[in-house]
């Protein structure tokens, strides 16, 4: 994830059906293995009968249907989820929050940082398929290609030539990464980047099975033609209903693995959710792939029972800057200053979230004090008034706030409209749809302001501040772009001395809140609850999930 776009406090779903696990209640017991054993001797004592193994299954709810379960594809938390269930890198976050090997078993790095060689262990798809260093090459390109589509493609542009693959000004052959055989992978990397071993264990880096993936374009999207390599495998999948997942007999690393299930069912309602698991039907509700409802945090605050988790995130609404009145800077920025976030976060949210004031989160801060005020009325109004005469207008056309479906976005987007309307005099109508549906519009332009999230996919302002680098990049939603900007960022990836580099990047995140494509509004912090029998689910600084390590105690 994102890591992301955020599909939680965020998330959209479709109500599915609800899936009642067995998570060790009802589980079936393992079979002797000696059907017929011999009888004692006489006089002596038996021996004590065999414990029956309890099968280990994990209930959640995804909140949305994963909009893909294909690496090269997925750019949400909840595709992201899934996908890192059932795929593994050459290397995989580890339970430290740190990139170990995994594919690859041996990493070397030649002295100027820029090639790197990954020997690749012995490991299998899902389906039995030996994993190749060919898998990994033909999977990045795949992503890099135009035709995929692929909204995180940028995310590759740290090889060689792949972002002029991407644009069509170099060829597959240029892109600085090739199978020497099937053990060796060489990349070549345009600049040194520090943290490309947390990317490599990111999911657009993730291999697929050339073979599945050019013998149905629908592979990743049906349980029965979905082949992977990681610790789970799909078993089922009924599209915005449930989908069962396996431990996978076939990945490299399986004796790590404890769980034999996971069964996530996908309803959309958090009350419902936070009573299927008070009811015992779910072992973990809320974040990082759902949402508690906000009305319950209190009690479950008291309680004892909450988990609150900061997290390198931040939530904000998008600015459609191709669309009046949201064209105008001065326009853009009276809605930002216009809210108060603290009244938002103590009236609404009530889980320790921070205002935000800029786009990078505290734990990368680039500037602590941030780029403008909170609840700054007079300078809103201020700069409604003077954008509202540039742009000509004496009266502002309708303005729609777009969110994803959600029981909490819906009360965010209702506290905001609020404070527009006694901050500003404007009137706002609500819209949401679904999480696909959304994502689609939010792509396509369709909306006015709208809100999404980020969640770092590793640990760099650079992942939050180069989003909004292109015009027409995969998660710029925005339309806005900065030649300065462009070469802020550039100039930060040539930079070897970090202090040099967090100014070049700081300068950048200044002209991103000068010109304000992005209303701020939070930093993220994790809420759940779970069943105290659930040990190892990894959770990091980032927002990522992961069950490898995972089990039912």
């Amino acid at each position: 994830m994102k890591k992301r776009v955020f599909a939680w406090v965020s998330s959209a779903v479709v109500l599915g059906t609800v899936v009642s696990g067995c998570g060790g209640q009802g589980a079936q017991e393992a079979q002797s293995p000696n059907p017929q054993p011999a009888q004692p001797a006489q006089n002596s004592t038996p021996a004590p009968a065999e414990k029956p193994k309890t099968e280990q299954v994990l209930r959640w709810n995804l909140h949305s249907e994963p909009p893909s379960a294909d690496p090269g594809i997925a750019e949400d938390t909840t595709s992201a989820a899934i996908v890192r269930a059932t795929f593994d890198g050459l290397t995989r976050s580890g339970e430290d929050g740190k990139p170990h090997e995994a594919v690859a078993e041996k990493i070397e790095v030649s002295p100027d940082l820029k090639t790197y060689t990954f020997t690749l262990r012995d490991s299998k798809w899902s389906n039995g398929d030996p994993v190749t260093a060919h898998d990994f090459e033909y999977a990045w390109k795949r992503a890099l290609d135009a035709k995929t589509a692929s909204n995180y493609a940028y995310q590759l542009y740290y090889i060689k030539n792949g972002e002029k693959y991407n644009k069509g000004e170099a060829k597959a052959e240029d892109v600085g990464v090739k199978a020497i055989d099937d053990k060796t992978l060489k990349v070549e990397l345009e600049n040194p980047t520090p943290f490309f071993l947390e990317l490599t264990a990111f999911q657009t880096y993730y291999p697929v099975n050339p073979k599945v993936v050019s013998a149905n374009p629908n592979w990743a999207m049906d349980a029965k033609t979905h082949v992977g390599n990681g610790p789970f495998k799909m078993e089922k999948w009924d599209h915005k209903s449930k989908l069962i997942m396996l431990k996978n007999e076939n990945y490299w690393d399986k004796d790590t693995v404890k769980l034999d299930k996971i069964e996530f069912s996908m309803v959309e309602d958090e009350n419902t959710e936070l009573s299927m698991f008070e009811n015992g039907e779910l072992d973990w509700a809320g974040h990082p792939l759902s949402s508690l409802p906000i009305d319950a945090l209190p009690a479950l605050k008291d309680s004892g029972k909450l988990n609150v988790h900061p997290v390198a995130a931040t939530y904000w609404y998008k600015f459609n800057t191709e669309k009046p009145p949201f064209n105008n800077v001065k326009i853009r920025k009276a809605f930002t200053y216009a809210i108060d976030r603290q009244a938002l976060i103590d009236n609404v949210l009530q889980a320790n979230e921070q205002p935000a004031m800029g786009p990078v989160p505290p734990s990368m801060w680039l500037n602590p004090d941030g780029y403008f005020k909170d609840k700054d009325f007079d300078n809103a109004k201020k700069l409604l008034a003077e954008g509202m005469k540039e742009l000509g207008l004496s009266k502002l056309p309708p303005i729609t706030l777009s969110y994803n479906t959600s029981e909490g976005h819906k009360k965010i987007a209702e506290a905001i409209q609020d404070q527009w309307r006694k901050n500003l005099g404007v009137e706002t109508k609500l819209e949401n749809s679904e999480w696909k549906v959304y994502l689609e519009k939010m792509h396509e332009g369709n909306f006015q302001v709208g809100r999404l999230g980020w969640s770092a996919d590793f640990n760099d302002p650079i992942n939050f501040l180069e989003l909004f680098k292109e015009k027409n990049g995969g998660n710029n939603d925005t339309r806005w772009e900065n030649p300065k900007y462009k070469e802020l960022l550039n100039q930060s990836g040539l930079e070897s001395d970090p202090a040099k580099r967090s100014e070049l990047l700081r300068q950048a995140e200044q002209i991103i809140m000068d010109d304000m494509p992005i209303m701020p509004i939070y930093y993220y912090t994790h809420t759940w609850v779970k069943n105290d029998k659930v040990k190892g689910v990894v959770t990091d600084a980032l927002g990522a999930i992961d069950w490898k390590w995972a089990s039912m105690e």
